[in-house]
């Protein structure tokens, strides 16, 4: 061994480095995981029947986990009501839909109350209308009922930098909103038909939803944002009332005791890996920042 040390000292070294490393990620990793399963709502599948929470948080990407806790919900015997609690500005408009439409069909089966934390705005608001009920609170941030599309205008600072590109494609519409020069007039009437169409689809959605004429609906829906008693004002929400509250009206819809009834959160996966950090990290990146791509999306664009 000590021959060794002295013909190769580098390798050795590295060799110690390497086993240093390993040491310490194995610690990290047990520190998160400790931490992890101290800090996650206990996942409660029991046996005993309860009222489901799903929630909807930040900015709207995917639909996929939201619709996966609400099959689940749906196909237990044990979950007699769901509360699915909203806090977001809004997002994709894809995903608003498909969240919406699957609230609706759960809805069907079984009762479903939307509860508005500080927030349910624009796609927010869009996945609440499946629900038997929506609730907010008094000063809950809600309506923003439109949709919108950015796209960035580089002109100005490529033509700084001396950057340039050629574009070879299909069709005269095919690169509509590029960044590197100014919408024209055909493009921008293009876009505006889409964004229309898509606006046209949420007002009627809500119409059917609230029960409520389309023509009520246009007027309503400019974008604006109200508070929770604004939005009960004109019909958009069925009642005001906290967290605590909307438990207490998805236990009686669902007939179960509504002074203390059971709480079921969904399976979440305990199991801690790098991986799963490094894809959580990801997540909350797109989720917390403007994705630095054209998204048509239902979002409230305000102050959060």
């Amino acid at each position: 061994m000590g021959s060794f040390r002295q013909k190769h000292p580098i390798i050795l070294g590295l060799f110690i480095l390497t086993g240093i490393f390993f040491l310490f990620l194995g610690g990290i990793s047990l520190l998160i995981s400790s931490f992890v399963s101290q800090g996650t709502k206990t996942d409660i599948f029991s046996k005993k029947d309860g009222v489901g929470i799903i929630e909807l948080k930040g900015l709207i990407v995917s639909s996929e986990q939201v619709l996966r806790h609400l099959t689940e919900f749906r196909n237990s015997p044990n979950v007699k009501s769901i509360i699915l609690r909203i806090d977001s500005p809004g997002g994709a408009v894809g995903a608003s839909q498909e969240i919406y439409q699957e609230v609706k069909r759960t809805n069907s089966v079984k009762p479903v109350v939307a509860s508005m934390g500080s927030m349910g705005a624009s796609g927010g608001f869009y996945a609440a209308l499946g629900a038997d009920t929506i609730m907010a609170n008094p000063g809950t941030m809600t309506g923003s009922i439109g949709v919108i599309i950015k796209f960035p205008n580089l002109e100005g600072l490529f033509e700084k930098i001396g950057y340039r590109s050629e574009v070879i494609k299909s069709g005269p519409l095919k690169d509509v909103g590029a960044s590197n020069r100014p919408m024209n007039e055909e493009e921008r009437n293009l876009m505006q038909d889409l964004i229309d169409n898509v606006y046209n689809q949420f007002v009627r959605d809500i119409a059917a939803a609230r029960s409520m004429p389309e023509e009520t609906i246009y007027k309503l829906a400019d974008g604006r944002v109200y508070t929770g008693e604004q939005a009960l004002e004109v019909g958009l929400i069925d009642s005001l009332g906290n967290f605590t509250d909307a438990i207490t009206l998805a236990a009686d819809l669902g007939g179960l005791d509504s002074k203390d009834p059971q709480l079921i959160y969904p399976k979440v996966d305990r199991k801690f890996s790098l991986l799963n950090l490094l894809t959580n990290a990801e997540q909350s990146l797109v989720e917390n920042f403007v994705p630095l791509y054209p998204v048509l999306s239902f979002e409230w664009t305000g102050v959060q």
